[in-house]
């Protein structure tokens, strides 16, 4: 019989390799893993496999930005000494785990879920939905409790995946007759979503409406400059309204003085500043944010082999939690022979 260690609290996330990570990242959860870091057992999993699901047909998107995403981590701050930096495609216990798994959840159970069915409607990928892709949960569920993970930090859209996933834990506890899975929950953001720099779709370098944390200058001063503002505040004088202002969204989210901030709503709102100063208060600010960052990454990206050190250490120590839990559901099923 194998055994696994079960800590009071071990926390999963991780991001898809599909681009370099950018601001939404850094305020939904980059920031929050920082924190998370000092208090928790955390791994975070470079998701390249899940990366897949809506890539398959140019797998270079995905293997071309898995570096891009662990020189993000560490130039905002993870470190790789207390956090787990691991790959999802070199972890093989996270695919046998997936196709055990695939086999207790119906197909219409994956089509009611409601996360799965938003993103296929805005992927338009018609009756074309790539496998994979409808197994997403599925995987999800492999990958957090092949680390006995318990807090799982996530947006509310996220919460129907944590459901799918405890479903899965209860059936496969069931068959083994105790417990040998962790049930998950959910560790929400109290930080609202940052919207785009557009303020009408999701936050995506390729809609072209993201700031990415390697930004140089002026693609920082670009962005900020086309960012939506009221439309109807057509002259200094006139009074602005802030909701749904994406510059006064993102002075919110990264000026360091929200008493200054307070000042520049109040005078806006009453009519007198215009948006030009606005953003160029904003540009300022998210130069001093992402000129380090930017440096620190440029300088991780330079040594690509220490990022790949990184990266297979951290799989390595992954590797072992997950093959003694791959251990306990084969046992479980009686595919234990050997």
């Amino acid at each position: 019989m194998t055994t696994s260690t079960q800590h009071t609290n071990v926390i999963l996330t991780g991001d898809r390799a599909t681009g370099p990570l950018h601001l939404g990242h850094y305020v939904g959860s980059l920031q929050q893993r920082i924190q998370l870091q000092h208090q928790y057992q955390q791994t975070i999993l470079v998701a390249d496999m899940q990366g897949l699901t809506d890539n398959g047909h140019n797998p270079q998107k995905v293997a071309s930005n898995i570096l891009n995403v662990v020189a993000d981590y560490l130039a905002v701050g993870i470190d790789p000494n207390l956090t787990t930096i691991c790959l999802q495609s070199s972890l093989p216990a996270l695919a046998e785990l997936t196709m055990y798994y695939s086999n207790l959840v119906s197909i219409s159970r994956l089509e009611r879920n409601p996360t799965v069915k938003n993103e296929i409607q805005s992927k338009a990928f018609g009756r074309s939905i790539p496998a994979g892709f409808l197994t997403y949960p599925i995987s999800q569920a492999a990958d957090i409790t092949a680390f006995k993970a318990n807090l799982i930090p996530v947006g509310d859209d996220q919460l129907p995946m944590l459901e799918q996933t405890n479903e899965i834990v209860r059936k496969i506890n069931h068959i083994a007759g105790k417990e040998i899975l962790v049930e998950c929950q959910a560790l929400l953001s109290n930080v609202a979503r940052l919207p785009s720099t557009d303020g009408k779709n999701k936050m995506s370098k390729s809609m072209g409406n993201a700031i990415t944390l390697g930004a140089d200058s002026k693609q920082i001063s670009q962005a900020v400059k086309s960012m939506y503002t009221d439309p109807n505040h057509l002259r200094v004088e006139d009074p602005g309204t802030i909701e749904g202002n994406v510059v006064f969204t993102y002075l919110d989210a990264f000026h360091p003085d929200q008493n200054y901030v307070a000042e520049l709503k109040e005078h806006y709102q009453r009519g007198g500043l215009g948006d030009g100063t606005t953003k160029k208060i904003l540009e300022a600010c998210l130069q001093d944010l992402i000129t380090p960052i930017r440096q620190r990454r440029e300088e991780y990206l330079s040594d690509k082999a220490y990022l790949v050190e990184v990266l297979k250490k951290g799989t390595e120590k992954a590797n072992q939690e997950t093959q003694l839990v791959l251990q306990d559901v084969k046992s479980a099923f009686g595919l234990n022979l050997f």
